[in-house]
């Protein structure tokens, strides 16, 4: 292993940290617990998929709502990791659904018309939390993104493979000297501490609640997948296989719920570090699951990632997200996407106006262990379904040929 690759494990670890801690703090699960089933769910993924996907895998945002309705709904924590154990279980049906049909099959739903503007979508609806981060201190995230484009643009060598470490690092000494950073996390946290797992338990209310959400984050898995293969440039469709991959992801979600974690997921941060830096080496990741675990057993570590303000971590996030949408132009660009077909054009537009605008789709309720349970399908999901539904149904001469003469169009 080259040395080198330490920094570049950590970098990948910093850019994750912020969004895999936050779930567990809005949700009440324990942020050392989330940290600890990230690392070990990541490398649970590595190994299921041969070790050959550059992936980090962390806190889910996409099942928030439905564990804090399980916790309205008076189902303790073990009962809800047992909801995100069997959601897990999910993904293992997808996966043998995969095997079963042929990936090739699932690739001809998802063509670059449809994938394209999808991985622009899961860039840019994390754009509103990169500038609302960097709200809070636009000096700082300036500095931060500045540092970091200097560091990927004008470095040679060592120093242009970490420009997010290098920014997040400008930025946070900046932040220090200006007296802008609260250290008293830091100075409190015990140098040692065991993570405070709690063990599932199997209650069908919670089942009920918390396992239907895998139906749509399978969906964003599949557009994860094509965006990072997009950015490293091989087709992990085929090698290792899409249903590897999906039963990677929901091994970690299971195994992150038996130990009381929240569900984990393909993260956007770390592909975008990996188009900014174009170490594509799945060691990195590995060794940044590595670390992720130790900061688990550590508070004063994981405490000084906690201090990071908001405008740095905005800063930062303003570059990985955008460089995410910009792969997603690239696949359309390289596809050479006749945009003077309406066909095309409304399958683009209907995924960037749904994916981007927030529509749901709300398809009533049910009621489960005496709480409602919304059924809807929202964001990215709806506009990945509109869009492999509109590419299949809309054929593919929808204009004529030839075009009328200016004398033909006059009456």
């Amino acid at each position: 292993m080259k040395p080198k690759y330490l920094l570049l494990g950590l970098q990948h670890t910093v850019a994750m940290f912020g969004a895999t801690v936050l779930v567990p703090l809005l949700t009440g699960l324990n942020p050392s617990v989330a940290l600890f089933t990230a690392g070990l769910g990541t490398l649970v993924f590595h190994l299921v998929t041969g070790r050959m996907v550059p992936v980090f895998l962390g806190s889910s945002f996409a099942f928030i709502a439905p564990i804090l309705a399980a916790k309205e709904a008076g189902f303790s924590l073990s009962a809800i990791g047992g909801g995100l154990v069997a959601a897990g279980l999910v993904y293992g049906l997808f996966a043998l659904l995969v095997l079963l049909i042929g990936s090739e099959k699932v690739r001809r739903v998802f063509p670059p018309v449809v994938t394209g503007p999808v991985i622009v979508v899961i860039g840019l609806t994390l754009a509103p939390v990169a500038v609302q981060m960097a709200s809070k201190d636009w000096l700082l995230a300036i500095v931060t993104f500045a540092s970091a484009v200097v560091s990927a643009v004008f470095f040679r060598g060592l120093f242009q493979m970490i420009p997010v470490l290098l920014g997040v690092g400008a930025g946070y000494l900046l932040a220090l000297l200006l007296g802008r950073v609260d250290l008293k996390p830091l100075q409190e946290a015990a140098w040692f501490g065991v993570p405070q797992f709690t063990l599932a338990s199997l209650e069908w209310g919670a089942v009920l609640l918390i396992a239907p959400v895998a139906f749509v984050t399978v969906m964003e898995h599949i557009g994860d997948i094509l965006t990072n293969g997009r950015v490293v440039g091989k087709d992990f469709f085929t090698k290792p296989g899409l249903h590897r991959t999906l039963l990677g992801d929901g091994l970690a979600t299971s195994l992150a719920g038996l130990l009381g974690g929240p569900a984990n997921t393909t993260y956007s941060e770390n592909t975008g570090v990996l188009a900014v830096t174009r170490v594509y080496d799945p060691v990195v990741l590995r060794l940044a699951a590595l670390f992720a675990i130790l900061l688990s057993f550590s508070p004063k570590l994981a405490a000084l990632l906690q201090t990071l303000p908001q405008g740095v971590l905005g800063g930062i996030s303003m570059l990985l997200f955008g460089m995410i949408a910009s792969i997603g132009i690239r696949t359309l660009a390289e596809a050479e996407i006749d945009f003077t077909k309406s066909r095309n054009l409304i399958v683009v537009s209907a995924i960037l106006v749904l994916g981007l605008g927030g529509a749901v789709a709300n398809l009533g309720t049910i009621q489960v262990a005496g709480a409602a349970l919304p059924l809807k399908v929202s964001g990215m999901a709806l506009a990945a379904l509109a869009g492999v539904v509109l590419n299949l149904l809309l054929p593919q001469k929808l204009e004529p040929e030839e075009l009328a003469t200016e004398e033909e169009r006059i009456p």
